[in-house]
C-alpha cells in the first residue's frame, strides 16, 4: 500500500511532445517553437540554481562593508575664573562642589550614511559604544595636583549593556590638558595587523585572516609556487623562503604559517587639547574613520529577493505541473488516436493482433510462459476443466462482440 501511494504522489515531470505528432506537417512548427521554449527554460533554471547557490554563499558569509564613523571632540568649562569675575573664591562651596573651576570633554560618534542609498533600505544606525571594544582617555597633568585620576577606561563588557551615543569625562581644574584618546575598533570580520616580515611582501599591513590568506594564495598563484607534480605542495621563492622556513610547506599548513604573522592592529590615537582659560569653540572637532562591519542593507536586499524568489518559484512550479498534465493528456490523445486510426484501417487484423497481445498479458497474469511452441501450457488446455473457469464465458462475450462489429465495418 505504500508503494501505491507513492506512486499517487509522483510528479508528472515529462513535459515532451510525442516524436510522431512533433513529425506531423500542421505540427511541426507548433512542436519546434514548443522544444526551443524547452531548451530555454532548462538554460534559464540552470542560471537560476546557480545564482540561488551565490546568494546562500553570500549570506552564509555574511557581507561586510566600509563604514565611515564620525567622531566628535568638544569640551566644556565652569567656574572659571574669567566666567565668574572678582566674586569667584567666594562662591566656592568645596562641600557641595559648586562653584568649583571643572571643565567636561565629551566624546561622540556617528555613522555616516550611505550616499544614494533607498529609504527603504535604510536601517536604524547602530549606536556609538557598539562599534568600539575599548577605549581610554588619558591626561596630561600633575597627578599631586589633581588626585582624582588621570586615566579613563571604559571596556565593553561580555554582559549586554545599554548603547550610547558618546561619553563624557568630567574633571576639576583651571589648568590647560593635552588629551590622549586611545579607540580600540569592534569591526567585522576580525582585523589583524600583518607583521612587516610577511606584510612587505604580500603588500598588506591590516586585513582579516581569510583575506590574508587569500592575498596569499592569489601570490601562490601569480609567481606559480603550488608544485606541478604535487599540487599540494607550495615551493618557496627567495622571498617566501625565510617566512617558510626550507624549501616549501603542504598547502594545508598556509592557515597555521599565517596565524605566526599576525597582530592585535594598532587603535586609533586622538590628540586634543583643553585650555579652561578661553572659551571653548562653538563648533566640536571632528575625525573620520573606517570601520568594516557587517553590510545590513546589502543583506536585507538579498533576503527581500530570496523570499520574493520562493514565491516566484512556487508559481512556477503550479505552471509545471499544469505543462506536464497537459503532455500527458497529449501522450495519451495520441495513443488513443493511433489506436482508432490503426482499427480504421484493417479491422479483422487490428483485432487479431490485440487478441495476441490480451492473449500474452493473459499468460503473464497466470504466471504461464512458452512451452513447445504453445502460448499456453498444453498440459492446461488439455483439460476440460480449464475451459469452464469464470472468466472464459466473459472472453468469449468480448470476442464475439469484438468479432460482429469488425463485420458491421467491414
Amino acid at each position: 500500500m505504500d508503494g501505491v501511494k507513492a506512486a499517487k504522489r509522483r510528479k508528472i515531470t515529462d513535459k515532451s511532445v510525442p516524436n510522431a505528432l512533433a513529425q506531423l506537417p500542421e505540427f511541426a512548427e507548433d512542436s519546434q517553437m514548443y522544444q526551443s521554449l524547452l531548451e530555454m527554460e532548462k538554460k534559464l533554471d540552470w542560471t537560476m540554481n546557480r545564482k540561488k547557490v551565490e546568494v546562500q554563499d553570500a549570506l552564509a558569509r555574511n557581507p561586510t562593508t566600509a563604514r565611515t564613523l564620525r567622531l566628535f571632540l568638544s569640551h566644556t568649562v565652569s567656574g572659571q575664573l574669567w566666567q565668574t569675575g572678582d566674586a569667584g573664591a567666594e562662591g566656592i562651596n568645596f562641600e557641595t562642589g559648586q562653584g568649583i573651576p571643572a571643565w567636561s570633554l565629551k566624546v561622540e560618534g556617528r555613522l555616516l550614511e550611505l550616499p544614494n542609498q533607498r529609504a527603504r533600505d535604510r536601517v536604524p544606525p547602530r549606536k556609538f559604544s557598539t562599534l568600539i571594544k575599548r577605549m581610554i582617555v588619558e591626561l596630561d597633568r600633575d597627578p599631586t595636583l589633581y588626585p582624582d585620576g588621570n586615566v579613563v577606561e571604559w571596556p565593553r563588557g561580555p554582559t549586554i549593556q545599554q548603547p550610547l551615543d558618546g561619553f563624557t569625562v568630567r574633571r576639576t581644574g583651571d589648568q590647560p590638558t593635552k588629551v590622549r584618546l586611545i579607540i580600540y575598533l569592534e569591526q567585522t570580520p576580525e582585523q589583524y595587523k600583518v607583521a612587516p616580515d610577511l606584510g612587505n611582501i604580500l603588500g598588506v599591513k591590516e586585513e582579516s585572516r581569510i583575506g590574508i590568506i587569500q592575498t596569499m594564495w592569489n601570490y601562490i598563484k601569480i609567481h606559480g609556487l603550488q608544485d606541478k607534480t604535487d599540487r599540494r605542495r607550495i615551493r618557496a621563492d627567495d622571498y617566501l623562503r625565510p617566512i617558510f622556513g626550507g624549501e616549501g610547506i603542504m598547502f594545508h599548513q598556509l592557515p597555521e604559517l599565517v596565524n605566526r604573522y599576525l597582530m592585535p592592529p594598532d587603535p586609533v590615537v586622538i590628540h586634543y587639547f583643553i585650555n579652561p582659560a578661553q572659551v571653548p569653540p562653538e563648533r566640536p572637532s571632528a575625525w573620520d574613520i573606517e570601520v568594516k562591519m557587517e553590510d545590513t542593507s546589502l543583506k536585507n536586499r538579498i533576503m527581500v529577493t530570496v523570499q520574493s524568489s520562493k514565491d516566484s518559484m512556487s508559481d512556477l512550479a503550479k505552471l509545471d505541473d499544469e505543462i506536464a498534465l497537459l503532455s500527458q493528456s497529449l501522450h495519451n490523445s495520441h495513443a488513443k488516436r493511433q489506436f482508432l486510426q490503426s482499427f480504421a484501417r484493417d479491422p479483422a487484423n487490428f483485432i487479431q493482433t490485440w487478441l495476441a497481445s490480451q492473449s500474452r498479458d493473459l499468460e503473464s497474469v497466470l504466471g504461464s510462459g512458452p512451452s513447445e511452441g504453445a502460448t499456453i501450457r498444453a498440459e492446461e488446455l488439455r483439460r476440460s476443466d480449464f475451459f469452464r473457469l469464470p472468466w472464459v464465458e466473459e472472453a468469449v462475450a468480448v470476442h464475439e462482440g469484438l468479432r460482429l462489429a469488425s463485420r458491421g465495418m467491414q
